[in-house]
């Protein structure tokens, strides 16, 4: 670690610098992004749009609607390409904290942050999306059906993609939070049932309400957190042993 502490407005410059530098990143992703919103947009309703009837579209309501709709789908995807940019700038901004040793570990970090943002993202699309889309048109019936609002169909895809791309990158975090010493994988261990309860209340706010999806995000968010007590056990620092007074 470095010997000198940094003043508390250091940090705070240090912290604006790195917030601009992640900003400027979305934005240019996001611009980027717009220009292929329709086909992003497109990519993103296929699970749904698979499995409703022919003659059912998906509709917007409102004058400008489709428009910004499109242009959120924008961000979305400028947060995806800019995610390589916004974790090595999260690193940055803690590395002065770290010893010389733990610094060689940006790329690493950088590489598997993204690579769990990206798989968890993969997984609510490919995995959770279609298990859960069949159960609520599941309730249609001969005079009931399902036109679904492209703008809330966004608003739920958003919000499980960004959950899933988050929680997988608990094991990530553990590594990190456990090399500088925060916490350690018998610390996690000793609060797994708290954990687990945890997780449930989590996977019932996060996902439509009901018992499968729910399932699908909470099993995935146990089986990483079990991987997360494992990584901070094997990679995390571990405590300096004092040695016994020879003298007495």
């Amino acid at each position: 670690m470095e010997n000198e502490k940094m003043p508390f407005t250091d940090h705070l410059s240090e912290l604006r610098h790195r917030l601009i530098i992640s900003l400027v990143a979305i934005c240019i992703g996001t611009i980027i992004s717009f220009l292929f919103s329709k086909k992003i947009f497109f990519i993103l309703a296929r699970p749904l749009v698979k499995i409703l009837p022919e003659d059912q579209p998906m509709i917007f309501t409102a004058l400008t609607e489709a428009f910004f709709t499109y242009f959120k789908v924008a961000i979305l995807s400028g947060i995806v390409l800019a995610s390589p940019i916004v974790f090595y700038e999260i690193w940055k901004f803690v590395a002065p904290g770290l010893y010389e040793n733990e610094k060689r570990y940006v790329i690493p970090f950088v590489f598997f942050a993204t690579l769990f943002f990206i798989l968890g993202g993969l997984f609510g699309y490919f995995i959770v999306f279609p298990f859960g889309f069949r159960f609520f048109l599941g309730f249609s019936t001969d005079y009931l059906k399902l036109l679904p609002k492209m703008n809330e169909y966004f608003s739920l895809t958003l919000k499980l993609l960004l959950a899933f791309g988050l929680i997988f990158e608990m094991p990530v975090f553990s590594l990190f939070f456990s090399k500088i010493g925060l916490i350690s994988g018998e610390m996690l261990a000793s609060k797994r049932r708290y954990a687990i309860v945890l997780v449930f209340v989590a996977a019932a706010i996060l996902t439509p309400p009901d018992v499968g999806t729910q399932l699908l995000m909470a099993g995935p968010l146990i089986l990483l957190y079990e991987i997360s007590i494992w990584v901070a056990k094997i990679f995390g620092s571990k405590p300096k042993v004092k040695k016994a007074d020879e003298t007495k």
